[in-house]
């Protein structure tokens, strides 16, 4: 069990605030090259997120936000099952229409290949950790992160992520991620970055 000391202006994030927390992490990954070359469109992510937050990471994982200007998307891996069949054929629907030519078949494929380079040892997951473009810059995703990366440390359980932008290894490293590994998630693809980070002794 996770023992979350949250700084007063972080606060858990409910399951009715699944647009808000998929529109801000969406609106931080718009420009991400892993995103763009999967989905093509701002629309596509959006909804992506979207359904992500509402369909799996709210009910079975950790989501925290800081108002409207960042959010956050964990699970244990332990309880992290995936879309079931009806929510990926939904997520299919929405993104014949949204999405860019080849959408759907390059983000099924996508999900494929960065489940089989998933870890099996028990771990924290970070999907994803993301600020609205005009609060960037403030600091807010140190704070949004820092209260899981404790309670992780607390709890002895490594961390991972996928690293979908190399602007962003820097940030990822000072808390002390490393890379695992690069890959692509489909053929051409811009290549994506493991990280894991294994918990502090206090």
């Amino acid at each position: 069990m996770l023992e979350l000391k949250l700084p007063a202006d972080v606060t858990p994030a409910a399951p009715a605030d699944w647009r808000q927390v998929g529109d801000i992490t969406a609106e931080a990954f718009s420009e991400d090259p892993i995103n763009r070359w999967i989905f093509g469109t701002d629309a596509a992510i959006r909804a992506t997120f979207r359904q992500l937050a509402r369909d799996m990471y709210l009910p079975e994982g950790i989501c925290h936000r800081i108002g409207n200007d960042a959010a956050t998307m964990w699970a244990l891996s332990d309880a992290r099952h995936g879309l079931g069949p009806f929510q990926t054929f939904r997520l299919a629907l929405s993104l014949l229409t949204k999405g860019s030519k080849g959408t759907v078949k390059r983000a099924l494929t996508a999900g494929e290949i960065m489940q089989e380079h998933h870890p099996t040892d028990p771990h924290l997951y970070l999907f994803t950790i993301g600020t609205r473009k005009a609060a960037r810059g403030k600091g807010l995703g140190k704070t949004i992160l820092r209260p899981m990366l404790d309670a992780a440390d607390r709890a002895g359980l490594p961390c991972y992520l996928e690293n979908s932008n190399p602007a962003n290894s820097g940030f990822y490293m000072s808390h002390g991620f490393e890379r695992m590994q690069l890959f692509e998630v489909g053929e051409g693809s811009p290549q994506i970055e493991a990280m894991w980070r294994e918990p502090l002794v206090k």
